[in-house]
């Protein structure tokens, strides 16, 4: 033999021991990890367990509202003065092979300027015939009056919802 098969021999023989050596490690260390997670799962004493259910609701069964009209509900929101609402509208589209654009403000009632002005605005937009529209503007610390309107771009008209009070 040349010392260069030797030295293959010798360089391969030690990969295999290392490599042999590694998985007896692995193979101990998966096994002691097995035999702790057996010893863990043994039955404890029986405790008493109380259960408890509560109906949560999957899908809203609450109707869409008609075209042209805006159905406002406040959500569940956090303690304090911080309120998420919850409004809904069903639009139309005139011609369903394009998109519609439209806009959802949320206005705000100023007893100084005797107007309403833009609180917060959102713009989006569909294609296809109708979609019900959803939107949850959240007001934080900010009591007042407020109203929300939907503005669809395809006829420029404007929908308004009623007035409703935001108080902390």
């Amino acid at each position: 033999m040349s010392k260069a098969t030797t030295a293959a021999l010798t360089t391969g023989s030690a990969t295999a021991a290392r490599l042999c050596v590694a998985a007896l490690a692995a193979t101990s260390a998966y096994l002691g990890f097995s035999a702790y997670d057996t010893a863990n799962s043994a039955p404890k004493p029986a405790q008493p367990v109380t259960l408890q259910a509560r109906e949560v609701p999957i899908t809203s069964n609450t109707p869409a509202p008609a075209p042209g009209v805006i159905a406002v509900s406040a959500k569940a929101g956090a303690a304090g003065c911080d309120r998420t609402y919850l409004a809904r509208s069903v639009v139309i589209n005139p011609e369903p092979g394009t998109t519609v654009l439209y806009r959802w403000q949320l206005s705000r009632w100023s007893p100084r300027s005797k107007q309403w002005s833009a609180y917060l605005v959102d713009h989006s937009g569909f294609g296809g015939l109708k979609r019900t529209l959803t939107w949850e503007p959240r007001v934080a610390d900010n009591p007042g009056w407020y109203r929300i309107e939907l503005t669809v771009r395809s006829d420029g008209k404007t929908i308004k919802s009623d007035r409703f009070q935001v108080s902390c």
